[in-house]
């Protein structure tokens, strides 16, 4: 499961461990009410973590149904095996409508001309395509405003060629705006009182994500959950209902020592010279820069591990190398291991702190490691 080259001594690469990644799936789902189902939200490479490796473990584990963003991602997700739902969370263009009944995926509709558009996938396949209704209740990006929800719900339901096989929508602002969210809720329930005959149970009804599941109601129509960040073991938001499940962090991103030396006070470090050694030092220029996902504006700000010690960077990060200080560390050579998010001995820098230094938040992080660093994966199940 490891990359072609991986026979090649690797200067940079992340590990990803599958089996944290089953474990945090099942302790997500035993915190969960028993019928709420499990939406494993694998887009964008599945956050960075690997798509292949990620959603068969998932299935492994028994996800319920697969969210993605585009249709490669979908592609992918439907060659790993037939059995699962898998939803497009994004719009489709037009020649890649063909596509919904070809890889029996479900569509998320809109608007009216993607209700006619997909309507006519199914009457060319001679069956039903899978959509499911998405109700913009203020996010402002996708979705039927919540007003026309009645509207476009006869309109799909007058088609059939089509199967609503579920109605969601998209909290704004779970994370810090409880009463905004409880009026996006209010707005959804409201759209669904407008659908006539709707039948709620048979349908993934679904609003929540990681970070807004404490406004989850004990009694009410929603019935699956999107999990994205969480089942990677990062927890997007502290007050969380899922804030109490101890997940664990399924990715960790490592480079080297390329080399060590040591310079005298007063020299000034990388591009720019925007840092100055205060006393003479000994630093380590490591073999993972911007070119590899550290963000150059961890310049001078950001920390990594090595021998389990914070070493701060100094000045800028380049392309393919970044200089770190590693004064009063004994014994630093080339080759040595230096942790950029992760576990090293008794230190730990997470995913969340990382980001922190570079100004960004988890998810583009993650979606910033580049292709040129391998992924590991580890898969062993353990304890």
């Amino acid at each position: 499961m490891n990359p072609p080259n991986s026979r090649l001594p690797l200067r940079c690469w992340a590990e990803i461990d599958l089996a944290a990644l089953e474990r945090n799936l099942r302790l997500i789902r035993a915190s969960l009410p028993a019928h709420i189902r499990y939406v494993a939200v694998v887009k964008a490479d599945a956050y960075g973590h690997g798509l292949h490796q990620t959603a068969a473990r998932l299935m492994h584990s028994g996800a319920d149904l697969f969210a993605v963003a585009t249709l490669s991602e979908a592609a992918a997700v439907r060659e790993l095996g037939p059995g699962w739902p898998v939803l497009l969370l994004s719009p489709l263009l037009p020649e890649e409508d063909r596509y919904l009944a070809d890889y029996d995926l479900a569509a998320t509709v809109s608007t009216f001309d993607e209700v006619s558009r997909f309507a006519a996938v199914g009457r060319a396949a001679g069956r039903p395509v899978s959509v499911h209704l998405k109700i913009d209740t203020g996010m402002g990006r996708l979705g039927v405003w919540h007003e026309q929800t009645g509207e476009i719900y006869r309109a799909i339901t007058e088609h059939p060629q089509l199967r609503l096989a579920g109605v969601f929508t998209h909290f704004a602002s779970p994370d810090d705006d409880v009463a905004f969210t409880d009026e996006q809720r209010r707005r959804f329930l409201a759209a669904l009182d407008s659908c006539a005959g709707i039948r709620l149970n048979e349908l993934f009804v679904h609003a929540d994500n990681s970070s807004g599941l404490e406004t989850m109601p004990g009694a009410s129509p929603f019935n699956a959950v999107r999990v994205g960040l969480l089942q990677f073991g990062i927890l997007p938001h502290p007050h969380s209902l899922l804030a109490q499940v101890r997940t664990e962090p399924v990715f960790s991103f490592r480079t080297r020592v390329g080399i060590v030396k040591d310079l005298p006070a007063g020299t000034t470090i990388s591009y720019g010279r925007t840092h100055t050694l205060a006393r003479a030092s000994r630093v380590a220029v490591l073999c993972a820069g911007y070119g590899d996902g550290i963000p150059r504006a961890a310049s001078n700000r950001g920390q990594v591990l090595i021998a389990g010690v914070r070493c701060p960077i100094l000045g800028r990060v380049t392309m393919d190398q970044t200089i770190v200080d590693v004064t009063g560390i004994p014994d630093v050579k080339c080759g040595d291991e230096a942790v950029l998010v992760g576990r090293q001995e008794a230190g730990e820098i997470s995913i969340t702190e990382f980001s922190k230094w570079a100004d960004t938040i988890p998810w583009e992080t993650l979606c910033s490691v580049t292709k040129r660093v391998p992924r590991i994966y580890r898969t062993a199940l353990g304890v």
